[in-house]
């Protein structure tokens, strides 16, 4: 953790609700004038797309597990090393993973390729970390030590694989056999590397349909936020104005101590009121550490680097 350069990560697979928390984000780090380097989980994967098809029928021949959820196909290392030299410094060296042709193209590379590793510019507030291990801990490499806020996009499990099925049928040219396989290929990982970074987080928020999801792999159309709601929970329920929060939050209640429950509807809404607090705390207790007298122009602050792009 860091006072100085400070590191927010959100964990949670795209199919999980990933992509909403960065657009809520977004609109956080334009409003409180913040500029925030942006650091995609998938820059970490050990293998490119076709690498990665070459070594997983390498693995099932062999009987061995392997999956971008697991350690084994990732350099969390290299990972752990870009966060300890952000909290120490405010620069790292760092890449991006090309999902889309779009992205690809817009640097002469194919699809599912990595850029090259480049050293940032230290003019940033804080790191923003998005993808499937910002709170993981394998073995003596700990990525949960890092972040100052750690944020769980905690699946519900049959929503995140209706995601799942349908982006990458429609997105990315999978059969829904081919999708299918690959939730089960990678089910052994996702419950032993996956889940347990929840325990970990300072706040999880968690969509839970109202209708029913039963079969994921026969869904024709995904649940849409309105038919769900949204489940957050906190880490230390003493530091949580839970009355402020339900002011601002209609028709939301609270279940526990510690979890607050809101209209799925109202999923953009409760991320950047929950959220927005936090980010200008650690960014009033960072800026004079380093020095900064005035915060960004607008036109300068928000996410940098590559956006658009959904995490496997």
């Amino acid at each position: 953790m860091s006072r100085e350069y400070p590191i927010v990560a959100v964990t949670g697979s795209s199919g999980a609700g990933s992509s909403s928390i960065t657009r809520a984000f977004e609109h956080i780090f334009r409003r409180e004038r913040v500029k925030a380097v942006y650091i995609q989980g998938s820059a970490f994967h050990r293998y490119s797309r076709e690498e990665m098809k070459v070594e997983l029928a390498k693995a099932k021949k062999e009987g061995r597990n392997l999956s971008q959820f697991g350690p084994e196909g990732n350099h969390l290392e290299k990972l752990e090393s870009l966060l300890f030299q952000y909290a120490a410094t405010g620069t790292a060296l760092y890449r991006y993973y090309l999902h889309s042709k779009e992205h690809a193209d817009a640097v002469g590379q194919e699809p599912g390729t990595f850029t090259p590793w480049k050293m940032m510019k230290k003019n940033s507030d804080l790191l923003y970390y998005r993808g499937l291990h910002g709170g993981s801990i394998s073995g003596d490499i700990d990525i949960s030590r890092y972040a100052d806020l750690l944020i769980g996009i905690t699946p519900n499990i049959n929503l995140e694989w209706i995601r799942k099925i349908q982006r990458d049928t429609s997105m990315r040219g999978y059969t829904p056999t081919e999708v299918r396989q690959s939730i089960i290929d990678r089910m052994s990982d996702y419950v032993n590397h996956i889940t347990p970074q929840f325990g970990r987080t300072h706040v999880n928020f968690q969509l839970v349909p109202v209708i029913d999801p039963s079969d994921p792999f026969n869904m024709p159309i995904q649940p849409i936020d309105s038919e769900s709601l949204l489940i957050i929970s906190f880490r230390d329920e003493k530091q949580v104005d839970f009355v402020r929060l339900q002011k601002m939050l209609p028709n939301s209640f609270m279940s526990s101590k510690d979890s607050l429950v809101v209209p799925g509807g109202k999923l953009p809404l409760a991320l950047e009121v929950v959220l927005m607090p936090m980010i200008h705390e650690l960014v009033e207790t960072s800026r004079p550490l380093r020095g900064v007298r005035k915060p960004p122009k607008k036109k300068k602050c928000g996410l940098i680097g590559m956006l658009g792009q959904s995490i496997d």
